[in-house]
């Protein structure tokens, strides 16, 4: 079973910049990628990876976005999906804690990453007027 000190080293050894905000819960910070807010929460035997990438306006037609998150989780999603959380957009990967390794840990944040840096702009086109999470402000 991988303790919090083994993801606290997996992100050490990424190079990422993050914060502890409790036991077991981090959050990712790189201003020169433009990632601000993914969260790492390993609550054994998981760790879960999200970030919230816009607030929802309420009301309006959100199908056009929707259709693209479903594209994006079929087509483009290393492991992790999109998904919606209250009246916002996030972006989840969800990992065994037991025999995770390096590389699983990597792939699933390179994935958010991804999301942030690759799949964003294509969001947020369908979202006139959205609050940006902090994940995203390029």
């Amino acid at each position: 079973m991988r303790t919090n000190q083994d993801i606290e080293n997996f992100m050490i050894r990424m190079d990422l910049k993050f914060e502890q905000l409790s036991e077991g819960t981090w959050v990712i910070h790189d201003a020169q990628d433009h990632i601000d807010n993914i969260v790492v929460r390993h609550d054994p035997p998981i760790v879960l990876c999200r970030v919230k990438l816009l607030d929802l306006p309420r009301g309006g037609d959100h199908s056009a976005l929707f259709r693209t998150l479903l594209e994006l989780n079929a087509s483009e999603m290393i492991s992790g999906a999109y998904g919606l959380e209250g009246d916002a957009v996030v972006a989840t990967d969800t990992l065994q804690s037991e025999n995770l390794d390096y590389n699983e840990f990597q792939s699933a944040i390179d994935g958010l990453m991804l999301c942030i840096q690759d799949h964003f702009h294509r969001i947020i086109k369908h979202v006139p007027n959205a609050a940006a999470g902090a994940a995203a402000r390029a």
